[in-house]
């Protein structure tokens, strides 16, 4: 090799190892700004480990450095992971605006459950007192569903023009004053008390569509049959409140008493959900972006209807899967309200037990009711977040809802003991529990844009229902002389409807 060869080579040598020398520096200098922006996000997140800030495929947070795009997920910003709560910016426990949402929807259902029982309870003394018999005393407890059947349809077209928010408020102020002035329409006219009575249903009519509409604006769709399970809970539990606060309060305060107390309990509801609660997330100044996002990225925003549009009730009719809906809030209320209605009956007239000292059947299965209804929604969330499709998920709780009732009454026809009949019967309703996470979350599932409306004409035809199961047990039962019939007829529509809703039910967007 001559001189000059071996001097070419080397300059070739150093310039390679020149340039390698600058792609490692340029490399390191490339690090400096990552190690910058991780000393930013650790600024912001305050003392957390690295687990707290880590690389997820949902509430992503990018930014450009040095060419590179890096992202990362913090939670310091706000409750961004879970439902129940975490660490803030301070470093202190902050509950997230979902769960607060989701704990007033709770008291307002259980209030609005409340209110209905208080009447229950209270007609006993107002009937001693005015002399009613049994055949008015019905047409009494049956007046609140007169304005219940048609402000369910008119509520839910409200709600999805509208919002939640500003529609249930005015159902509770409406309601609330209703409660109020009850016991005075009772003292002076029969006509009077029929008339505050259907608007206090007409009032109450709105809570189911708000309640759908708020929750599905408010929790992405892997948390919302865990909303609806809590909102329901509530629901449930209004029955034992009722039950148990309004016979205490009337032996203290007299026959007002109770109704004084509901309405302002629900006058002050109001003010919290006013001054706390926006209809959309977005809205709310308190929400962390964290939080928002992880919202926003579970959901699809759908528009509300603009001012002067109707919802298409032609183009909703014409799809199987709203008849599907329709049909499950149809049976789900015949054989809800059944029970509801005639089992202290049952009880009195199959096994001759005292209805005082079975007072206690009325409080068990509305517990059970409001857990099995939490376990439903908590179930229901996992299979979506493991990977199952809504409709797989939406026929499985719903199969679950009719097929477990359905047997639970086969059953209850070859009790031999109240108490065993009890078991069946708590049975029955616990599993029913499970509809809240079929047919109550499949209408926005189908129907976004018109979810409220929808909720209404399904909730007005299981009104309907309601009103023929009540009526036709007692006429049924006189006929056959039996309730187990009637109980085997009961069963056959759970069966029935589940076959229906497993054939046409879709978990897909239709409208």
């Amino acid at each position: 090799m001559t001189i000059a060869a071996f001097t070419s080579k080397s300059a070739t040598f150093s310039s390679r190892s020149s340039n390698l020398s600058n792609t490692h520096f340029n490399a390191i200098h490339f690090k400096q700004p990552l190690l910058r922006f991780r000393n930013n996000i650790e600024q912001k997140c305050g003392n957390l480990s690295t687990q707290d800030c880590v690389w997820n495929r949902g509430n992503r947070v990018a930014l450009e450095t040095g060419g590179r795009t890096a992202v990362v997920r913090c939670t310091a910003e706000g409750i961004g992971r879970g439902l129940v709560g975490g660490r803030g910016q301070e470093g202190n426990f902050a509950m997230p605006e979902r769960l607060k949402v989701v704990s007033l929807m709770a008291c307002v259902m259980c209030l609005c459950n409340a209110d209905r029982v208080v009447m229950s309870v209270a007609i006993v003394p107002l009937a001693a007192k005015h002399g009613w018999n049994s055949s008015f005393l019905g047409i009494v407890q049956s007046s609140f569903l007169w304005g219940y059947i048609f402000s369910s349809l008119v509520g839910g077209a409200l709600v999805d023009k509208y919002g939640g928010k500003r529609v249930i408020a005015w159902g509770v102020l409406l309601w609330s004053l209703a409660t109020l002035v009850t016991p005075w329409a009772a003292n002076h006219s029969t006509m009077g008390l029929l008339a505050v009575r259907a608007f206090f249903g007409l009032a109450e009519g709105v809570a189911m569509p708000s309640m759908n509409i708020i929750l599905s604006r408010w929790f992405p769709c892997n948390e919302r049959a865990t909303a609806v399970g809590l909102s329901m809970g509530g629901f449930h539990l209004g029955n034992v409140v009722g039950l148990v606060l309004t016979p205490i309060v009337m032996s203290s305060t007299g026959l007002s008493g109770p109704f004084f107390l509901f309405s302002s309990l629900g006058l002050l509801w109001l003010t919290t959900w006013t001054l706390r609660v926006t209809n959309d997330p977005q809205e709310n100044h308190s929400i962390s972006s964290s939080e928002l996002r992880l919202i926003q990225a579970g959901k699809s925003n759908v528009p509300s209807l603009k001012k002067g549009d109707l919802p298409p009730l032609r183009l909703l009719l014409s799809k199987m899967p709203t008849w599907a809906i329709i049909f499950a809030n149809i049976t789900n209320n015949w054989g809800y309200f059944v029970l509801l209605s005639w089992m202290p009956v049952y009880f009195k007239t199959v096994f001759n037990v005292n209805l005082k000292q079975a007072a206690w059947f009325s409080a068990v299965p509305w517990g059970t009711m409001a857990f099995s209804g939490y376990v439903a929604g908590a179930a229901s969330d996992y299979l979506i977040k493991a990977g199952y499709s809504l409709t797989f998920v939406r026929k499985l709780m719903q199969s679950i809802g009719f097929i477990g009732p359905g047997l639970a009454l086969l059953c209850l026809n070859y009790a031999k003991s109240p108490s065993i009949a009890s078991v069946f019967i708590t049975v029955a309703l616990s599993f029913s529990s499970f509809s809240q996470a079929g047919f109550l979350l499949n209408m926005q599932d189908i129907a976004p844009q018109y979810a409220g409306f929808l909720h209404g004409i399904s909730n007005s035809a299981g009104t309907l229902a309601a009103i023929i199961s009540t009526i036709g047990t007692g006429y049924f039962v006189q006929w056959l002389g039996s309730f187990q019939a009637f109980l085997t007829v009961t069963a056959c529509l759970y069966f029935i409807t589940a076959i229906f809703w497993n054939l046409f039910a879709t978990g897909e967007r239709v409208f």
